[in-house]
C-alpha cells in the first residue's frame, strides 16, 4: 500500500514543481517554455512565500508526485501537474478539490482555469466530469477557459 500524504506548497518546492511540469504526459512545459512566459523558479517561489499562489502538493511514498496552484487574486486554478506514473489514483482530482477550497477561501465564488478543447485530451473530459463549464472564451495562451461556480454556503 502506498503512502499518500497531501500538504501545503512552499517554496522551496518551486523547482521539483518545475521539473515535474516538463515531465507531465500532455501540455508539458519545460524549465526554459516556462521562463519565456515568465515563470521562473525565483517568481514563483516569491508568489508562494507572498500567499498569491497557494498550493497544494501529493507526496506518495515521500516523492513528489503532483501539485495544483491557484491564484488567491482572481480565483484561477492555474496549474495541476501530475507525474503519468500516478495518474489514475485519485491524486489530481484531490490536488484540484483542495485549490478550490483555498480559493472558496479566499472568497472567489467563481473559479476558472484555462484547458485544452481537444476531446482527445485528458484534460477535457477530467474537469468536465468534475462541473466546469466552457464559458466560450479563449485564455491568453489560446487554451479554452472553463469556469466553476462555487455553491452558496447553506444551499442544498
Amino acid at each position: 500500500m502506498r503512502d499518500i500524504h497531501y500538504r501545503i506548497a512552499e517554496p522551496a518546492d518551486i523547482a521539483r514543481c518545475i521539473d515535474i511540469r516538463g515531465k507531465t504526459r500532455e501540455n508539458a512545459a519545460s524549465a526554459a517554455r516556462l521562463a519565456e512566459l515568465g515563470v521562473t523558479e525565483a517568481s514563483w517561489s516569491a508568489e508562494v512565500e507572498a500567499g498569491t499562489l497557494p498550493g497544494q502538493v501529493c507526496e506518495v511514498d515521500g516523492r513528489m508526485a503532483g501539485y495544483c496552484f491557484g491564484s488567491a487574486r482572481s480565483g484561477e486554478v492555474v496549474v495541476l501537474a501530475l507525474l503519468p506514473a500516478y495518474e489514475g489514483l485519485g491524486l489530481g482530482k484531490a490536488l484540484l478539490l483542495r485549490t478550490m477550497a483555498v480559493l472558496r477561501e479566499h472568497g472567489h465564488q467563481r473559479l476558472f482555469l484555462g484547458c485544452s478543447d481537444n476531446p482527445q485530451h485528458r484534460s477535457h473530459g477530467f474537469y468536465r466530469h468534475l462541473g466546469w463549464r466552457a464559458t466560450g472564451a479563449r485564455d491568453g495562451l489560446g487554451d479554452e477557459v472553463l469556469e466553476y461556480l462555487c455553491p452558496h454556503e447553506g444551499a442544498a
